[in-house]
Order: C-alpha cells, then structure tokens, then sequence
C-alpha cells in the first residue's frame, strides 16, 4: 500500500434501498453487486485517490438507513470532512425524507462538513424526480433536487452505482466545493 499526505472520512447517508451500499462497492472496489443486503449499523471501505499531485485516503462510511440503526450511526459523523446525502430517483419518497437527512447532518456533523446531495439510480427508466441541466434550477420545468442543493447550499449529482455512471466524479465535487484538495 501507498503512502498517502491526506486522510478523509466521508459518511453515506439516505433512506433504507437508495443505493448507499452500492455506491459505496462501486467506488471502492470498482464493481457492482445486483442482490445487496441491508446494511446492519455501518460498513466501511477505503481507496486512495490523487488530486493535485497529492495521495489522499478516502474512508467512506456507509451508514444503515434504518430508523432502529439511527442512535447508533449517529457516532460516525464525528470526525467527517463530507457526507454523501443519496436519494433514489425513482422513488419520490426518498426525496421527500432529504430534509430529515440534512437537519440530522446539520446537528450531528461539523459545521463546515462538505455535502454532496446525490441522486441515485440513472439506471432506472422510471423517474420520479427530474434533473435539468444547466444553471436555471428556478424555472418552471428545474429539478427539484437541484433546486434542494441550491437551497441548502451543496452541490447536486447524479449518479448509477450499476451502470457506473459518474461515480468517480462524487470525490471530485468535494475539492471543487470546499476549494481545497480534499
């Protein structure tokens, strides 16, 4: 193993079956696990990463989305630079519950935690949150995700564990936001 200059915690947080666990296989084993079991309180994987000339280690935490996990997964945002906050976008549900997600953020992470709100599932043809791209998140037709990001000032992506579709780029968004490598 490498050395690294960098080491960085980031949480994964989201409803129960939005794909965290996914993500999470993707990124750092770099593959795809269709039949996935619930995550039981929290999982962990590690990968490093260059950005700038720089070694960073990612520790990315996957958290259960069970409500009976939630006293216990509360611990791990201590000590996170970021939070990977997923939703399905096939499932309006799971958009609706962000608002819990981010306020639980809010009072248990840091301050300056770095969120990234990903929409998860590009995959799926039935949608039932819509992204429009480009910078016009007010008007009539923008997404309603992006809008959430602009809101609540984080940075809005979306994502397919399965089809591998702009997930390296989610630790990317991070530096971009923070104004920082990692």
């Amino acid at each position: 193993m490498s050395s690294y200059k960098y080491l960085f915690k980031y949480i994964i947080i989201g409803d129960t079956g939005v794909g965290k666990s996914c993500l999470l296989l993707r990124f750092t084993d770099k593959r795809f696990k269709p039949d996935h079991d619930l995550t039981i309180g929290v999982e962990f994987g590690t990968r490093q990463v260059t950005v700038q000339g720089e070694q960073i280690k990612l520790q990315i935490w996957d958290t259960a989305g069970q409500e009976s996990f939630r006293s216990i997964t509360r611990s791990y945002y201590r000590g996170a630079a970021g939070a990977l906050l997923v939703f399905d976008i096939s499932r309006r549900s799971t958009f609706e519950h962000l608002t819990k997600w981010l306020e639980e953020v809010r009072d248990h992470g840091s301050p300056t935690m770095t969120i990234v709100l990903i929409g998860n599932k590009t995959d799926v043809a039935k949608r039932e949150v819509e992204y429009e791209e480009g910078n016009f998140a007010c008007m009539q037709n923008a997404s309603v995700g992006k809008q959430f990001a602009e809101q609540y000032n984080i940075i809005y992506m979306e994502t397919s564990a399965k089809g591998d579709y702009n997930v390296e780029n989610v630790c990317f968004a991070f530096q971009v936001i923070t104004n920082r490598p990692f």
